[in-house]
């Protein structure tokens, strides 16, 4: 996550400081420990919890469990990741629904914070887990509030209870009051309370809010803050802990490049669970939160788990099968293809996906210059294709490709580019489906795999007689590396049966898509 880089960044260099060390000695933690409280300071997390956080760091770091291991900078990432946890909250929190329905959720917190907004999300992600929300806007004071409420619900699929107009026009506890009647005639089983905010933390704030509290007994409050505001998260919080009280923190505005210190401070000093956190502007960027899912991430450790869930979210298994045995069979096509990009937008943000693999933070600039719209652009070209051009490539003569270039708004280079890309794919993916294993061009077989076996028994080859023969015979072994290795993913070579040459054709189309 943006949020978290300089953090991270920080984190990771200290880390990787200690790794050389075979033994750590008091100045080595003593070292470490301020390499992280300088980190965290700069993120902007309270002083109170970087005190708490590196004395329990320090105390665990010097004691017995580090020095006898074997691999003692490892223990110390184990014990930051173990402390970080905590900060984060520790445990998972997930919502407490009512024994009988409706549900009541009330959002509270400052204007801007992105609680509006943050309802649609709510409401859209408890659509897809089987419920029946409804929106309620009770924010009367915000010019435009209602509208906005309205538009977001139906982004988002999701009935929007608004009796008043707004912009100052409306008694906001009548209508949170009338909400609860409203959805239990309609057979609504949760209701979500979009409140008023204010630019600062005032008396009239409180009053209202507290009111509203008060009227509909919610099972749920909410917390709504910008993770970008750093040391005001906490004042704020503290504020609506004594006016409100509230059961749970939603961090919006998660994907900001702010230092992301209220994420690292507003649990540990409300003692109230992050339960949710928005990562993006769509109404998909939403996510329960993993306090060790979290800490993860921050160390570069990876977030493998929220990668799968979020892929079996967007993949058909049915499809994914359909498409490996076409894969099997030679019989991939375009349109397989085009559905496969499709259904990899759905997952989400492709950055934010491989961001979350462990390491990502040594790729950071290549993911930086990432394009997504370059998928947009891949499918406007298949898009611009025939069916049956879909199905046969070889189709694709030059006017052909000039005019899908025309119908997609591209040039001809670009889809003589898509076409070759698609080629190598398709050909290396039926490798992997018959058995076989990728491999790049340049480097090299892989010991003990197919397409890298050792010679058995250890034999040596023959040497040749003819002198000029064995010059040519060394000659053509050391420009092998210069070409595609046998059993190449790529499917030239000697992956195939007879251990044909690649032809000159093959080569050059491969030094096309190698961008050479």
């Amino acid at each position: 996550m943006a949020q978290f880089g300089s953090l991270s960044d920080r984190l990771t260099e200290t880390f990787r400081n200690l790794r050389s060390k075979g033994r750590l000695t008091p100045s080595d933690v003593d070292g470490t420990v301020r390499e992280i409280r300088r980190a965290l300071l700069d993120a902007d997390v309270a002083l109170e919890v970087v005190k708490a956080f590196t004395a329990a760091v320090r105390e665990r770091a010097l004691s017995d469990e580090v020095n006898r291991a074997l691999n003692p900078a490892q223990q110390v990432v184990q014990i930051v990741n173990e402390e970080l946890v905590g900060i984060l909250g520790g445990q998972q929190r997930r919502l407490e629904f009512a024994k009988k329905p409706p549900t009541v959720i009330m959002l509270a917190g400052l204007q801007g914070a992105g609680k509006t907004t943050l309802a649609g999300k709510l409401g859209k992600w408890l659509k897809k887990g089987g419920h029946t929300p409804m929106l309620v806007a009770a924010d009367l004071q915000r010019p435009n509030a209602v509208q906005q409420l309205q538009v977001v619900g139906e982004q988002a699929g999701v009935h929007v209870f608004a009796p008043e107009p707004g912009n100052g026009v409306g008694d906001p506890v009548k209508v949170a009051k009338n909400a609860i009647k409203a959805a239990v005639d309609q057979q609504y089983d949760t209701v979500i309370v979009d409140t008023a905010g204010r630019l600062g933390v005032d008396a009239e704030l409180m009053k209202q809010a507290a009111n509203i509290r008060k009227a509909v007994d919610p099972d749920e409050v909410l917390f709504v803050i910008d993770a970008m505001i750093g040391q005001d998260a906490v004042v704020t919080a503290r504020a609506f802990q004594e006016g409100v009280d509230f059961t749970g923190v939603v961090l919006s505005k998660l994907d900001g490049d702010a230092r992301g210190g209220a994420a690292l401070s507003v649990a540990s000093v409300t003692g109230r669970p992050i339960m949710f956190a928005s990562t993006g502007e769509g109404l998909d960027d939403f996510e329960p939160f993993h306090p060790d899912r979290m800490a993860s991430r921050i160390l570069d450790l990876g977030d493998i788990m929220s990668l799968i869930e979020q892929a079996q979210s967007a993949f058909d298994e049915d499809e994914a099968r359909a498409v490996a045995e076409k894969i099997a069979s030679d019989s991939f096509t375009l349109n397989d293809f085009l559905q496969q990009m499709q259904q990899l937008r759905k997952a989400g943000s492709i950055k934010g996906m491989l961001g979350m693999l462990p390491g990502a933070k040594g790729m950071r600039e290549a993911l930086d210059n990432f394009d997504e719209r370059e998928i947009v652009r891949t499918e406007a070209i298949i898009q611009s294709m025939t069916p049956k051009e879909r199905e046969l490539p070889k189709l694709l003569n030059g006017s052909r490709r000039l005019r899908i270039a025309k119908g997609a708004g591209s040039t001809v280079t670009e889809v003589n580019a898509l076409v070759n890309r698609f080629e190598q794919a398709a050909k290396m993916m039926k490798t992997v489906a018959r058995g076989g294993v990728p491999q790049m061009p340049g480097m090299g077989p892989i010991p003990g795999m197919h397409g890298g076996k050792k010679q058995q028994g250890g034999k040596k080859k023959s040497k040749v007689g003819n002198p000029a023969k064995r010059a040519a015979i060394t000659a053509g072994t050391a420009a092998a590396p210069q070409q595609a290795p046998k059993g190449s993913g790529l499917g030239l070579g000697g992956a195939a049966k007879g251990g044909k040459a690649p032809t000159e054709e093959e080569l050059a189309s491969l030094q096309k898509f190698l961008g050479r």
